[in-house]
């Protein structure tokens, strides 16, 4: 059962007075925030060895190398491993027997003078978990929402006890560990897109899992499994997207985008193996997958603006075009429905759709013949009109009657025909995995 939440001072005090651990905290960019709270609440003796900064990029390259990118991953790992090493090197002779060495680090942007910079920052943590261990290390990316620089500095200060609290007593339930990074914090303070755990205390950690730990929320699409379909809809947006003027000659990145609302099995807990059955099955078709938390498209697309100014699109079916005209979506802005196409379509990103057709008998669907509630009926022409929504036309016919719940139907009931229905590669990695549910005969 997970612990209840301890605030910042307790985690601090507590890692403080455990003689267990011993190291080093280097902070570049926001100032010494988390090293703060330990001097903060006494007893920093016993935990910290050194404390630095090295803001100058001249003196951080006489340090630890030199980096093209100050706030990235690899000026992180160097601090890391120097600090670490030094740590081991100095200190082992005299208390290695008795202590486990750390080394705390983060380079940091946070809100500049002038405010206009992205505020974001890499973080980590190489540790021993007992005594003469081989290293473990967690490394996170963290972007900061506060719009003060002294609320994400406090903000920064608290992730990093909790980073640290989480090496050190929660280390054997990575899961927990991952539940309490943003414990005394909400994610409109403190962002985490990026997790990774490594070393010998995590060799049997799965990283995806660990992820899906930071997700648990609704978005779109589902690819259980993917279909021909679902190859079909990327390929035909690809084409038409290439298409654009913006875009010609760009490289260009396609993503997958995983339902984490469709992996709640009964109500709460996560169908791991649902979970991971539908990553690996993405990963046979060579296709990067991204998994957010953001439900709402306006916010995906918030999310995917703040990582490149390029043009950018979207590719859904129909019924999910009729979904974004649901109002109750949309209760918690100020603008209502308004408010969310305004923050969608700013950038003039572009839906592309695919056409739909439930069965040989119905109407055949597309943004030409949808209907959404008859208020709402204006604004839709008008974004149909303005080309925000670009119906897709190069679709293949045979794909049309593929949907991935009946191949889950034929194979739970052993009917092969299924096969059909899904890429040669998917259909191998179900077969030899066992995925949703198939059973070798």
């Amino acid at each position: 059962m997970k612990e209840a939440t301890i605030d910042t001072h307790s985690k601090a005090l507590k890692i403080n007075l455990d003689p267990r651990w011993y190291g080093t905290f280097a902070e570049i960019g926001a100032g010494q925030e988390v090293v703060r709270w330990f001097f903060r609440v006494g007893g920093a003796a016993g935990t910290v060895a050194k404390s630095m900064s090295a803001y100058d990029m001249k003196v951080s390259d006489a340090i630890y190398g030199h980096a093209d990118r100050y706030v990235s991953r690899g000026r992180l790992q160097a601090m890391l491993d120097r600090e670490f090493d030094l740590d081991v090197e100095r200190l082992s002779q005299e208390r290695g027997e008795s202590t486990s060495f750390f080394a705390f680090a983060d380079t940091v942007a946070a809100r500049s003078y002038r405010g206009i910079n992205e505020c974001h920052g890499w973080m980590g943590m190489k540790f021993q978990s007992r005594v003469n261990d081989q290293p473990s290390q967690i490394v996170m990316h963290v972007r900061m929402l506060d719009e003060e620089a002294s609320a994400q500095q406090e903000a920064l200060g608290i992730v990093g006890v909790n980073l640290c609290y989480g090496a050190f007593f929660l280390s054997h339930v990575p899961e927990e560990l991952v539940e309490s990074l943003l414990d005394n914090l909400t994610t409109r303070r403190i962002e985490i897109d990026m997790l990774e755990l490594s070393g010998i205390e995590f060799r049997n950690v799965d990283n995806r899992v660990m992820a899906l730990k930071l997700v648990q929320v609704g978005l779109s699409g589902s690819f259980r499994p993917v279909t021909h379909v679902n190859l079909d809809m990327l390929e035909c947006a690809l084409a038409k997207f290439k298409e654009d003027p913006a875009v010609a000659d760009k490289p260009i990145l396609s993503l997958m985008e995983l339902t984490m609302r469709n992996l709640l099995a009964g109500g709460t807990e996560v169908d791991r193996r649902d979970f991971l059955a539908r990553a690996e099955v993405l990963g046979a078709c060579g296709m990067t997958v991204l998994i957010s938390d953001y439900f709402e498209y306006y916010r995906l697309a918030a999310y995917l603006s703040w990582r490149t100014r390029e043009r950018i699109g979207i590719v859904m079916g129909v019924p999910s075009v009729f979904e974004l005209f649901d109002e109750k979506y949309y209760a918690q802005l100020p603008g209502g429905i308004l408010e969310n196409f305004g923050r969608l379509f700013k950038n003039d990103l572009k839906v592309y759709v695919y056409p739909l057709q439930r069965s040989p008998a119905d109407e055949f669907e597309t943004i030409h013949t949808l209907k959404v509630k008859p208020d709402l009926q204006p604004l839709y022409d008008y974004l149909v009109g303005r080309g925000s929504f670009v119906q897709l036309d190069n679709y293949n016919p045979k794909y049309l009657p593929i949907f991935s719940r009946d191949v889950l139907k034929r194979i739970a009931a052993g009917d092969e025909s299924w096969d059909e229905m899904v890429p040669s590669q998917v259909a191998e990695i179900i077969r030899r995995r066992g995925f949703f549910g198939y059973k070798k005969h």
